[in-house]
């Protein structure tokens, strides 16, 4: 019997472990820093790409909802911003990180811009839109001061 329990204890202490590292290894956080290899987590495969002759950096993830997450970041790897599109919302305070409170602070205000099907939330240090019907969710988050010069939030897509 205790052979039993020893197992059971040791399975999901494993499995926690796992996706633990699965979770830590998805994204990075806004601010943060961009892995600089491709990494495969929860069979989804995250090539680094480059855009705008070097200068941005983009990484394609899918989340655990199947929502797919584009990861932007300087050509020195600083994440300045996501795009994402997919069947649920991403974990925005994971995607956000430091700036999730300025986020919620922002969000809070009265008069905060935001509807049924949508909302903007503009922080001095991040913007957060998002909306979509059900299923069909969009938004992106950037940090506006860190895009690189020639950038605009319209290339984050």
């Amino acid at each position: 019997m205790s052979k039993y329990r020893f197992s059971h204890s040791l399975t999901a202490k494993a499995l926690a472990f796992v996706a633990l590292c699965a979770s830590a290894g998805a994204h990075a956080q806004l601010g943060g820093a961009m892995p600089s290899q491709t990494t495969t987590t929860a069979g989804s495969a995250a090539a680094v790409r480059s855009l705008f002759n070097g200068g941005l950096r983009v990484r394609t993830l899918t989340d655990a909802g199947n929502t797919t997450i584009n990861e932007y970041a300087t050509s020195t790897g600083k994440i300045v911003g996501y795009a994402w599109e997919g069947p649920t919302m991403p974990d925005l305070h994971a995607l956000l990180g430091q700036y999730a409170d300025s986020y919620r602070a922002g969000a809070a205000t009265p008069g905060a811009d935001g509807n049924l099907h949508g909302s903007r939330i503009a922080q001095p240090d991040v913007i957060v839109e998002s909306g979509g019907p059900m299923r069909g969710y969009v938004g992106r988050a950037w940090l506006p001061a860190a895009l690189p010069p020639g950038v605009t939030a319209d290339d984050l897509q």
